[in-house]
């Protein structure tokens, strides 16, 4: 049962990388008039969360 929550950790951690990957070229574009759709910074702290809390439950399993 605990293998699940390790592994939705590793999912949220691997969500919260490719977050940061992406606000990083964000932050790069060439044209810096083009408005971005996603809230990577928000999706990278809420990745960030989820992973903690998943992993808290997986150690206390």
């Amino acid at each position: 049962m605990a293998m699940r929550f390790w592994a939705g950790a590793g999912g949220a951690l691997a969500l919260a990388v490719v977050a940061g990957i992406n606000e990083w070229r964000r932050k790069r574009r060439a044209n810096l008039d083009s408005i971005g759709l996603v809230d990577w910074p928000g999706v990278q702290v809420l990745a960030l969360v989820a992973a903690a809390i998943l992993a808290s439950i997986a150690w206390n399993s």
